[in-house]
């Protein structure tokens, strides 16, 4: 009897220390600007109110512990940041390529806000999408659209550039070198729209183009998908030639293949990335053209067609050690309508806790911002008491980089009635933000996300209301560095706060 107890205190033990060190986290939410889902606000193009209510979703999300704002900077082959390439979208200012007034840059804006709240910034672009409607007076007549019309086709109601030709993937190669050149982001994140879903009863009209350049295909399918793995590829090389700490991750729809078409693929039967949208996220993960996948998983637990869990097993286990997150509906919570299971409970809390039976499911995606605004289905209540409790760290860029150097001469200060923690950074760090742990009576762990006090691209911290609650308590600080590799430091030495 002895001995059986003895076994469950160490199984015990071994969860609460398998839970204590699990501090690496993607915590991501979408901002689609795109027709003002998430921002700016519909119909208000004033750049004060813009600026509030990015400022009051940043806060928001700092809030929750967020770590990452996938951002939509070009959602119709227009722009949300100042761009001599493509013009000013239509959903920023209400008229493509008006300026806004007074002049700003809405992502150098959001770059600069959300790093000053240790949230990381992903943009996020549509690479082919033009138009998603049937009226092209929405666009500039100095849209490119009009200058060059044979790169662009239709196809139902919609336009996009032509997938098929290297003019297309040209000029997306140039807009994403201009972005990663130009702005601190941290990822380029493109989601699931690669040839577009399909029409019914309307082929895709590109037999010309397979006509005219099969480059070695005789099967159109197999010539499509390698139109878009071009595209990848390009993209992939000049972003990591540019800045090779840039990640790039791609957000899929959440079914590669079916089982019925590929013993590979998964137990489904809906629409997929191999066959509908000619998109091989299988291929470009082995092959390290990306750093991240986040497939989304809009489905819930038990779906008929397409089952939650079966997915997010079938995508543990298909990532080829690449970093997984799982993109979730958050915006399907309390209103919607074909499923009992999000108009009941909260059917998040029920996936977010099925997500930790896969250990390489290493966090997730949140559609879309709006949702947490909202607090729909008390969400927001569930992330803050439970799963986004403590500190994340983004989990690590698969890199070969080195880490960088721990901080240096932490001293606690206190001037004009606060109290403060300093420190310096070395002269050959490559340090891009710090890490705050503490303990009481006893050395940080700083694998504990318990432990983490603070995350910030500061030198200091104000810890005045902290020093006055814990000051009898013996309390101990270590510091680490990360770098832009997101590879962490050796702690610091230790030091006592008095």
């Amino acid at each position: 009897m002895i001995k059986k107890y003895l076994i469950v205190i160490i199984l015990i033990l071994n969860i609460t220390v398998s839970f204590a060190q699990n501090k690496r986290e993607m915590r991501a939410v979408w901002v689609a600007t795109v027709a003002n889902i998430d921002w700016s606000p519909k119909d208000v193009f004033d750049v004060y109110s813009q600026k509030k209510a990015m400022l009051r979703m940043l806060d928001t999300l700092e809030s929750l512990k967020i770590n990452a704002l996938i951002f939509q900077v070009r959602p119709t082959a227009d722009a949300f940041y100042y761009s001599e390439i493509e013009l000013w979208s239509r959903f920023l200012t209400g008229t493509q390529g008006v300026a806004p007034t007074p002049f700003y840059d809405p992502l150098a804006f959001v770059v600069e806000e959300a790093h000053r709240r240790n949230i990381e910034v992903h943009i996020w672009l549509n690479p082919y999408r033009v138009l998603n409607a049937n009226d092209t007076t929405l666009l500039s007549a100095n849209h490119l659209f009009y200058k060059n019309r044979k790169l662009f086709i239709k196809y139902g109601d919609k336009y996009y550039f032509n997938p098929a030709l290297q003019q297309t993937r040209e000029h997306l190669v140039k807009v994403v070198a201009d972005l990663v050149s130009r702005y601190d982001i941290q990822a380029v994140h493109l989601d699931d729209y690669f040839y577009p879903y399909p029409v019914s009863g309307e082929q895709f009209p590109d037999n010309e183009d397979f006509k005219n350049d099969p480059h070695g295909f005789t099967n159109k399918n197999d010539w499509r998908r390698d139109n878009v793995n071009l595209a990848i590829s390009l993209l992939s090389d000049t972003i990591k030639k540019i800045k090779p700490w840039v990640e790039f991750g791609i957000s899929p729809f959440g079914i590669w293949r079916n089982k019925s078409r590929d013993p590979k693929g998964s137990d489904t039967k809906a629409l997929s990335n191999y066959d509908d949208l000619y998109a091989d996220i299988l291929l470009w993960l082995k092959e390290g053209k990306i750093d991240y996948v986040m497939p989304q998983l809009y489905w819930e637990i038990g779906h008929k067609s397409a089952d939650y869990q079966t997915l997010a097993e079938w995508w543990s286990k298909n990532s080829f050690g690449k970093n997984l997150y799982i993109g979730l509906f958050a915006s399907g919570l309390a209103q919607h309508t074909s499923s009992s299971a999000w108009r009941k409970g909260n059917e998040l809390v029920r996936q977010l806790n099925l997500n930790k039976k896969y250990p390489k499911i290493q966090g997730v995606g949140l559609y879309s911002a709006v949702a947490l605004m909202e607090n729909r289905g008390g969400i927001c209540d569930s992330l803050k008491n439970s799963f986004f409790k403590n500190y994340a760290l983004v989990p690590e860029n698969i890199s070969t980089a080195e880490k960088t150097q721990a901080p240096e001469n932490i001293t606690v200060k206190k001037n004009s009635g606060r109290v403060w923690l300093y420190w310096d950074t070395p002269a050959d760090s490559s340090a891009n933000y710090f890490v705050v742990y503490f303990a009481e009576k006893k050395r940080p762990n700083i694998n504990n996300s318990e432990n983490i006090l603070a995350v910030t691209h500061d030198n200091c911290i104000d810890i005045t209301n902290f020093y006055y609650e814990k000051r009898q308590k013996d309390v101990r600080f270590i510091l680490t560095s990360v770098n832009r590799y997101k590879k962490e430091s050796e702690p610091s030495e230790m030091v006592k706060m008095k």
